[in-house]
């Protein structure tokens, strides 16, 4: 069904406009359509009693970088593939409908080349763009890729060579037909099921406060003191949502809060400890598995990771062993009631001095500082110009599941605020869709100081707008 296709109900677009701004769409049993259009940013959202008509298609495609070519993050060259980077996904279809999630290995996708992907998946799968979610898994032994930074550097003296245009455009092209060939595979699925387990000594706040002086915490620590300080708010629970055919699982989507990489700043190609994990899992039962990171902004590994590959495969082995045990306990049910739901989404820019639009732009054209520093600059002066093209945040329901997707490296915060939205139901947050606003920090994050403020491009009052999205979403 085409949204052209779709009949009006004036009372119940009335109160859509009023209550959440959306575009709403309830199908049960008999297709019934309601429609209504917002005048600050309309949401689409297409509901279904859950039928014979459910089908899905798993993918799975290699997005590592040729050695010596599209750098990591930020400029770094690969000189060694340890493991490869991989796109994994699953298109869901429902009455003709096709809704796409997909969680590549890479640090993160910016602004145009996030477009480019998520439109290239979308044409593939038959799909709207609006209703592909795609997120990286953030490990920083990947790319980061802004390609509209790229052309912004490209008009400066002496550019960085940060993006490789022609390596994104043959990349696309691959996830495309990679997409297009897994429509071919659709079968039919009827029960969702849901499993969660607690992680032990992975993740640890970045944020500590000690003495009432903030104290950061980084992915990694050399220095008992830090190793000592205490693990801090996270969320330990790492929730598994499954896709099955009576209890014969077709995928796992697993879900878990922590920036995921357990070294970095080398010229090492891995998907490090969550893509270990995931592939261990995969191997053992021979089911699909898909990772989201969640809500991690403000966490990372840093209590319990010294940088070692001890470390590493210690983090991977508790990693692991958490999803192993969210897909035992996991337990079925019909789906139910299918709904997929996106709304658009402006953020405001910062004013504040050193992060403007025009000191980002001076900053580019500075000669003088290091090629990564250029680059920094660059994606805040990229996002900057393109701030009125609004980002997407969306959620999946299939009954009393939720999965939702978000923008940006989002604090932890929001994830919570997701969960407690639907407290009765099974609420799984996936952030590091589009990171072109770079992170989403609270306001207080903001007053306390410390490094993420410094590396957003959106204001503090940015917190309150994003809360408002995922409220219009989940109630």
């Amino acid at each position: 069904m085409s949204r052209s296709q779709m009949s009006v109900s004036p009372a119940m677009a009335v109160a859509a406009l009023w209550r959440r701004a959306l575009v709403d769409v309830l199908v049960t049993g008999l297709l019934i359509a309601v429609g209504a259009a917002a005048t600050c940013g309309s949401a689409k959202l297409m509901a279904a009693e859950a039928a014979t008509q459910l089908r899905l298609a798993t993918f799975s495609c290699d997005v590592t970088p040729p050695l010596g070519g599209h750098p990591l993050i930020w400029i770094t060259p690969a000189e060694t593939i340890e493991d490869p980077l991989l796109a994994k996904g699953v298109i869901i279809e429902h009455d003709g409908q096709r809704y796409v999630l997909c969680a590549m290995d890479w640090c993160g996708l910016c602004n145009s080349t996030h477009r480019l992907l998520r439109d290239k998946i979308a044409a593939a799968a038959a799909a709207q763009p609006w209703q592909v979610a795609l997120h990286t898994v953030h490990q920083h032994t990947a790319p980061y890729t802004d390609g509209d930074a790229q052309k912004l550097l490209d008009k400066t003296s002496a550019p960085a060579r940060y993006v490789d245009q022609q390596f994104i455009d043959q990349l696309a092209q691959r996830l495309s037909q990679t997409v297009r060939e897994s429509v071919g595979r659709l079968q039919p699925f009827d029960m969702v099921g849901i499993g969660q387990a607690r992680v032990e000594q992975v993740a640890s706040s970045r944020r500590i406060m000690v003495q009432g002086k903030l104290q950061m915490r980084m992915s990694s620590a050399k220095s008992a003191v830090l190793w000592a300080l205490p693990e801090g708010d996270i969320d330990p629970m790492l929730k598994t949502i499954t896709l099955a055919v009576g209890d014969r699982p077709l995928v796992r989507l697993h879900f878990y809060a922590t920036h995921p990489q357990s070294f970095y700043g080398d010229a090492r190609v891995s998907a490090d400890v969550p893509g270990l994990a995931r592939q261990r899992l995969q191997r053992k039962e021979n089911v699909p598995q898909i990772y989201f990171t969640g809500c991690a902004g403000d966490v990372a590994m840093g209590k319990y990771n010294d940088g070692t590959p001890q470390a590493r495969d210690e983090l991977t082995e508790r990693l692991y062993k958490a999803m192993e045990a969210a897909a035992s306990a996991t337990r079925y049910q019909p789906v139910g009631q299918f709904q997929w739901r996106s709304v658009p989404l402006k953020l405001p820019l910062r004013e504040d001095r050193g992060y403007t639009l025009e000191d980002a732009l001076a900053r580019l054209a500075d000669q003088r500082l290091a090629p990564v520093d250029r680059v920094r600059a660059a994606t805040r002066a990229a996002f900057a110009l393109r701030a009125d093209q609004p980002l997407e945040v969306a959620a999946l329901r299939l009954g009393n599941v939720w999965m939702v997707f978000l923008p940006g490296e989002c604090m932890l915060e929001f994830q919570r605020f997701a969960q407690q939205l639907r407290s009765q139901d099974f609420v799984a947050v996936a952030a590091y869709g589009d990171l072109g606003p770079g992170y989403i920090c609270t306001e207080k994050a903001f007053a306390e100081g410390g490094y993420e403020p410094t590396a957003s491009h959106v204001a503090p009052r940015s917190e309150a707008l994003l809360k408002a999205a995922i409220k219009d979403l989940l109630e």
